[in-house]
């Protein structure tokens, strides 16, 4: 799954037919428990998975994974360059990152030519909205233009959890700038099937105002 709107890559085939990923080279990037990388292993690919969070691999590695995980900083990919052929990340890294620039850089760095990168982060719009599923979260709230970001603090001060906004200029800028090429830019629609309701997400917001962005890049 690409986002909460639930787009399956079975069915969007974001980083190509299922049956071309056989004997390629995968980094999921932000892995969290590797759900990604254990599909991609089940289509034949040979994934690695990358996170910054050490107790999230041991939840990776306690449910199974029959491939490497690598704790390390997406800006600090500890890999040859070249070696990769697909790169991916759902909602893994970039939001969480004040340069995303230096992540896609390192991103191209380890990717052979032409081999392709998927991201998908929260839609630059919702930022402006509250975060909220029913009817107070679809009235503008903030500038979507204001990058400050998002910082949560325990009872000592310290951030605990930070996400970071670009607006969709900013994403395309940054893609480019990484020495990528974008191919597609997708905005998954809310489909009539999914009636569940997730943090901001909900088949009421989901109907109205895009929740995710998914940018689809190519390295030349």
């Amino acid at each position: 799954m690409w986002c909460p709107e639930g787009l399956d890559e079975v069915e969007a085939e974001l980083l190509g037919p299922p049956e071309e990923l056989k004997g390629k080279d995968v980094l999921e990037i932000g892995a969290g428990a590797a759900q990604c990388a254990r599909w991609l292993a089940a289509q034949g690919a040979r994934p690695v998975a990358l996170d910054l969070s050490h107790r999230q691999l041991q939840h990776a590695l306690r449910i199974g994974a029959p491939f490497p995980v690598v704790c390390a900083d997406a800006g600090a990919l500890p890999f040859a360059d070249g070696s990769f052929d697909v790169a991916c990340s759902a909602y893994g890294a970039l939001p969480f990152v004040a340069d995303p620039l230096l992540v896609l850089k390192e991103v191209r760095r380890v990717l052979r030519p032409g081999g392709r990168f998927v991201f998908s982060v929260t839609h630059p719009i919702r930022w402006a909205f509250p975060d909220e599923p029913g009817p107070e979260g679809l009235s503008v709230a903030a500038s979507y233009f204001d990058r400050t970001p998002y910082v949560e603090q325990d009872d000592d001060g310290h951030a605990v959890y930070v996400e970071h906004h670009r607006t969709i200029g900013d994403r395309v800028r940054d893609v480019v700038a990484g020495g990528f090429r974008l191919v597609d830019l997708v905005e998954p629609e809310w489909p009539a099937w999914n009636t569940t309701e997730w943090g901001g997400w909900s088949p009421l917001r989901g109907n109205l105002i895009p929740g995710t962005a998914i940018f689809v890049c190519e390295r030349d």
